[in-house]
């Protein structure tokens, strides 16, 4: 998981004989800069109307370089704890999953490789709903969320498989306020979600994006590398 709350959900569904499933889904890594893989979790959301995840996966892997501090000092797996778990590069994700759910969830997918799968976004999910909130971390939406819990739940926060449980718990709580009941209607919410309306970054940071100058608009749709929800927000 991105030193921060991250985490990832299970629905089957047939189509054409094949089965399909999401999974809420965290990961620890090595760091913020070229995040390595050292940790893998997942729920299997069984349904979201009522909801139910479960058949949980945790595992370990050796990054094969150094952990940071920071990240040490985050999730506290030491690399001496991770020679003999197999190698980072070995991970890949079920055959039949196809939905990847997380707080952050860029984070994670990028962990793994970025591999050909949608992706929901508790974290933008829970920044359009609660927009007034001081903090969207997962551990602060417990609070908000489930306050007489949260501290005994948190004690191990930033473990993967603590992280993917409540990040499940926070998924709930986000249908139950939208009135989710299938998997395309959170899809197209998340979606919907990671449409920014201010300028993420740089001299406008914070600027509606409709009072952002035109020339600086137009700059950044000719860069490459800009995030393709901005890109649609600019209009392109």
């Amino acid at each position: 998981m991105e030193l921060r709350d991250s985490a990832t959900i299970t629905i089957y569904w047939s189509e054409l004989g094949r089965m399909h499933k999401t999974i809420i889904f965290d990961t620890e890594a090595t760091g913020i800069k070229e995040p390595i893989l050292i940790e893998a979790a997942w729920l299997e959301l069984e349904s979201i109307h009522p909801f139910s995840a479960n058949n949980p996966f945790v595992q370990r892997y050796n990054p094969g370089k150094p952990i940071s501090l920071g990240a040490l000092a985050t999730h506290h797996i030491m690399d001496e704890e991770l020679v003999d778990c197999p190698l980072a590069v070995s991970f890949t994700l079920p055959e039949d999953v196809d939905h990847i759910i997380g707080h952050n969830v860029d984070f994670d997918w990028s962990v793994i490789g970025k591999p050909n799968v949608k992706r929901i976004c508790t974290l933008s999910l829970s920044r359009k709903l609660w927009p007034d909130l001081d903090s969207h971390s997962q551990s602060a939406l417990l609070y908000y969320l489930e306050r007489s819990t949260a501290r005994e739940r948190l004690q191990n926060a930033h473990s993967a498989i603590v992280d993917v449980g409540i990040c499940a718990a926070i998924l709930n709580h986000i249908c139950e306020q939208l009135g989710i009941t299938t998997l395309e209607g959170l899809h197209a919410e998340s979606e919907k979600a990671r449409i920014p309306n201010t300028m993420p970054f740089g001299k406008h940071k914070g600027l509606l994006l409709s009072d952002v100058p035109k020339d600086y608009k137009e700059w950044l749709l000719r860069q490459g590398d800009i995030d393709p929800y901005l890109r649609k927000a600019l209009g392109a």
